[in-house]
């Protein structure tokens, strides 16, 4: 296997907040740009096998966000809600006013709490293999989240996260990934990494009081047999917000490398357009519920 990273554009490191943020350039140089945000335990390579097919379309900018990845952490920011707000400043700092967003994993709760704060900020938001409610997490990851403070202090964090991305991912990694994988758990970094998700019974629930008013198009791409994040949380986003469309895949849940094209294709259709039509729809589907006579609504079916 090659000992060389694969090409993502131009990788970079960016002070944003007092935070060394890694970060990689590539796509267009002109148009609304998309900011992509690396899931956990992964990080900004997990797109590698999606870049190329949307370069052509927009700017694009891959973040690790803090505490992921290989950026900086910090303890205040390992929360979905906080971290809604880190990316707000992230736009700030990078000059966009106006982007599409695409945040995987953890990158879902961060992207939605954002939008409720700022939501001239997004033209769209593609969403998804993140849990939405604490009671619908399943396997190993519901023992993080409910695991006490400091549980994973003398655990080694990066063979962890390697063990458990080749254990789940239906295809091979190259081995300079798995190393960025490993150096992004490193040390105390996976124990520091899981107060995000130890924080989900505190944030969750004020993030579903709060989606019906999220009037930014959501897409929900996620692996039909995800075995820690099952279908049932796209569901919930689907149900609540009002612009939004759930697509199941055929995989897991790294969805994003299992089946790169398939998830390539679907965001390459929204980002050329396909998120205006979850707008319209959404618009009939309130009439309908208004005069009684529209109770499902098929942009929705996966």
């Amino acid at each position: 296997m090659s000992t060389s990273l694969p090409d993502i554009g131009k990788i970079a490191t960016a002070r944003v907040d007092g935070l060394e943020i890694r970060y990689a350039r590539s796509g267009k140089s002109d148009g609304i740009p998309v900011l992509l945000t690396s899931p956990w335990p992964e990080s900004i390579f997990a797109f590698r096998g999606v870049l190329p097919a949307i370069e052509d379309l927009h700017p694009l900018i891959a973040v690790d966000l803090p505490g992921f990845g290989r950026s900086d952490g910090r303890p205040d920011l390992m929360s979905p809600e906080a971290m809604g707000d880190f990316v707000i400043k992230l736009a700030r700092h990078f000059g966009v006013a106006r982007m599409h967003a695409v945040g995987p994993d953890v990158g879902t709760l961060a992207l939605l709490f954002a939008a409720v704060r700022s939501p001239g900020l997004f033209e769209s938001i593609v969403a998804g293999s993140g849990v939405t409610s604490p009671e619908l997490a399943a396997g190993g990851l519901k023992h993080v989240i409910g695991s006490p403070a400091g549980y994973f202090d003398d655990v080694k964090g990066g063979a962890v996260a390697v063990r458990f991305v080749t254990e789940s991912a239906a295809i091979a990694m190259p081995d300079a990934v798995l190393d960025d994988y490993r150096l992004s758990s490193a040390g105390r970094r996976f124990e520091e990494a899981a107060n995000f998700v130890r924080a989900y019974p505190r944030d969750l629930p004020r993030l579903k009081a709060l989606l019906p008013g999220i009037a930014t198009p959501v897409l929900v791409l996620a692996g039909r047999d995800d075995p820690i994040v099952p279908p049932s949380n796209g569901e919930l986003l689907a149900k609540h917000l009002p612009h939004c469309r759930h697509k199941l895949l055929e995989g897991g849940h790294f969805i994003w490398e299992d089946a790169a094209d398939a998830y390539a294709a679907q965001l390459a259709y929204w980002l050329r357009g396909g998120y205006r039509s979850v707008l319209r729809k959404g618009k009939i589907r309130r009439r309908g519920l208004a005069r009684g006579t529209f109770t499902h609504n098929p942009w929705h079916a996966s």
